[in-house]
C-alpha cells in the first residue's frame, strides 16, 4: 500500500456522499465508509464509490465469535474493498478467523482485502481505558499489545494513533501497516477525538495512512483542503 490520505465519508446517506464528490470530479480518492453510511445504504455505496474509481476502506470494526466474523468477512470480501478492519479486542482467533473468511470469499485471482485491527480510539484516553473498560495497563502497552496479537493473527497492519507508531515500528517493523486517524490542521477544534496530530506530525512519526474527515468534509472549500492537507502528508510545498 502506498501512503494514502483517506477521506472519512461519514454522511448519513448517498445523496450527501454524492453531493461531496462532486467537488472531486477528477480526484480518484480513498475514502472511508464507516457505519453510519454503511447501515443506511448497504453494499449499494460501495459499487458506487467502486464503479467511480476510488478506492475503499470499510470501517465496521467487526467484534464478534471468530465464526460470525469469519463469514462476514466472506461476503465482505465480495464486496472489493481494499481494507476492512475488526476490533483487536476480539482476540486472536477471531482475527485468525477474519483472515480465514477474507481469503475464503475473495475470488481466484484477486487479491484479498487488507485486513487491520483496531486497537484503542482516538477518542479514548488513558484515564477512560482504565476507569472505564477496566484495562489496567498503559495506553501504550496496550496498543503494541493489541498491535503484535494482529501481528501473530495474520493481519496487515492495525488502527492506532499516530502518537504510538513510532513504538510499534520500532517493535513490530515498519512493513506493518499503520493507519491513523485523529488528523486536524493546527487550526481546527479537536472535537471528540482525544489523541490527535496533524498531518504533518503524522508523516514525521512514521504513519502508513492517515484517515481525514471533518477537515476536509465540513471545510468551506473541501477540494482546497484536501490539496493543503495532502501536500502538509507528503511534505511538498504547494
Amino acid at each position: 500500500m502506498q501512503r494514502p490520505l483517506i477521506i472519512a465519508l461519514d454522511f448519513p446517506s448517498s445523496v450527501e456522499v454524492n453531493t461531496f464528490l462532486t467537488k472531486f470530479e477528477e480526484e480518484k480518492l480513498f475514502v472511508k465508509v464507516g457505519m453510519e453510511l454503511f447501515y443506511q445504504e448497504g453494499p449499494s455505496i460501495i459499487y458506487s464509490l467502486k464503479e467511480k474509481g476510488h478506492s475503499v476502506f470499510l470501517d465496521l470494526k467487526l467484534h464478534d465469535i471468530p465464526n460470525t466474523v469469519g463469514s462476514a468477512m466472506k461476503g465482505i470480501a465480495r464486496l472489493g474493498v481494499d481494507i476492512i478492519n475488526v476490533h483487536a479486542a476480539g482476540g486472536s482467533a477471531m482475527m485468525n478467523s477474519a483472515i480465514e473468511g477474507l481469503e475464503a470469499g475473495t475470488h481466484a485471482g484477486q487479491k484479498r482485502p487488507m485486513c487491520i485491527a483496531v486497537t484503542q480510539l482516538t477518542s479514548t484516553t488513558e484515564q477512560v481505558m482504565n476507569d472505564e473498560i477496566w484495562i489496567s495497563k498503559s495506553l501504550d502497552d496496550t496498543v503494541l499489545h493489541y498491535a503484535s496479537m494482529a501481528k501473530r493473527s495474520g493481519l496487515d497492519g492495525v488502527v492506532c494513533s499516530s502518537l504510538e507508531v513510532p513504538r510499534l515500528i520500532e517493535n513490530i517493523g515498519e512493513d506493518f501497516v499503520t493507519v491513523t486517524p485523529g488528523i486536524r490542521l493546527a487550526t481546527d477544534e479537536v472535537g471528540d477525538q482525544a489523541r490527535v496530530v496533524t498531518p504533518e506530525k503524522a508523516r514525521l512519526l512514521g504513519s502508513r495512512a492517515i484517515v481525514v474527515g471533518r477537515s476536509i468534509t465540513k471545510a468551506e472549500q473541501p477540494l482546497e483542503a484536501y490539496h493543503r492537507i495532502n501536500a502538509d502528508w507528503e511534505g511538498v510545498t504547494v
